[in-house]
């Protein structure tokens, strides 16, 4: 074959092969954007799902809710905040039904309030140091003491005794008048509130028995009364508890650990961060079944005050004597 004719079929033949080349790169690169768009919505989802999942995450660990072993925890109330007022209704209970009803009184609108704007956080200071004085006294083996200004009962080792009798003369010395008036001020400005909020007189309902300081640190329990951290319903304890209102005397993670306040709801767990004045009240009833939670470190001061419709139940306040 001439030279010429042999390198006109060299070329025929390299310009199909890049043809041939060109096309199957063609049908690669077609192969690649078909993959791609078929993999896009996927990714475009997954995307879209991993943003979402972030989000409601975020928002649970915001602080408004918490993960515990026990399920989601919403936080009603945070220790930085400070409420002027704050009110959940719930249904109520039928717990009332077997007491005695007191028309105008008897919880017929339930739930739960808290405020800061009660109570001052000089005033919190000033009856903490009723508490401290009297708990100095005696004061648990384990790791709930408790005072009763009213009945004198105070813990003292794995037992109560009553401190009138039991320190007799010594009281005028640890406790002044104006620490009893301070109380009974107090005591008057939250019956008016829990009044206010659940649209009752104020003059319908009684201070009731047992009213008492608490202080709870992180001993190891020696009794079954040192055991705080139990759920409980107040009206099936006492019977004559209608309201329940608890003042914070110390503040949550700056002078005790632990110690949170739970209403423990069907799905979730509901909880209020002690803040030295804050007030948390709430209708007595399993509406409101409730626990405190173990305090794991420092000292936790509170007083639970309580009212009740039925006046033969009710108390007065506390003298020095």
């Amino acid at each position: 074959m001439a030279p010429q004719r042999r390198a006109g079929s060299r070329a025929a033949e390299s310009s199909r092969a890049g043809g041939e080349a060109r096309v199957e790169e063609r049908r690669r690169l077609s192969s690649i954007v078909k993959g791609n768009s078929q993999k896009d919505p996927r990714q475009k989802w997954l995307k879209v799902a991993f943003l979402l999942s972030s989000a409601v995450l975020g928002y649970l660990l915001s602080g408004s809710y918490l993960f515990s072993e026990e399920g989601v925890t919403e936080v009603l109330a945070h220790y930085g905040e400070i409420l002027e007022d704050r009110f959940i209704e719930v249904p109520c209970s039928e717990d009332y039904d077997s007491h005695k009803r007191f028309e105008g009184c008897t919880p017929r609108k339930c739930g739960r309030g808290i405020t800061d704007a009660v109570i001052s956080r000089v005033e919190a200071e000033r009856i903490r140091r009723i508490a401290e004085k009297g708990i100095s006294l005696g004061g648990s083996d384990g790791g709930a003491s408790i005072l009763d200004l009213h009945s004198g009962a105070l813990s003292l080792g794995k037992h109560f005794v009553n401190m009138y009798r039991y320190f007799g003369d010594k009281i005028p010395d640890i406790f002044s008048e104006e620490d009893f008036h301070l109380y009974s001020e107090l005591r008057q400005r939250i019956q008016q509130k829990i009044a206010l909020t659940f649209g009752i007189s104020s003059s319908s309902i009684y201070l009731t028995k047992p009213t008492f300081f608490s202080r709870i640190n992180s001993s190891d329990a020696k009794t079954t009364h040192d055991e705080y951290w139990h759920p409980h319903i107040d009206k099936v304890t006492y019977g004559s508890f209608d309201y329940t209102s608890l003042l914070y005397l110390s503040d949550y993670t700056e002078d005790f650990g632990g110690g949170r306040f739970v209403f423990m709801d069907e799905g979730a767990n509901r909880t209020v961060e002690p803040r030295a004045g804050r007030i948390s009240f709430f209708t007595s009833g399993s509406e409101n079944l409730h626990r405190v939670e173990k305090v794991h470190w420092g000292t936790r001061y509170a007083i639970t005050i309580s009212f009740t419709c039925n006046p033969d139940h009710g108390i007065g306040d506390p003298v020095l004597t």
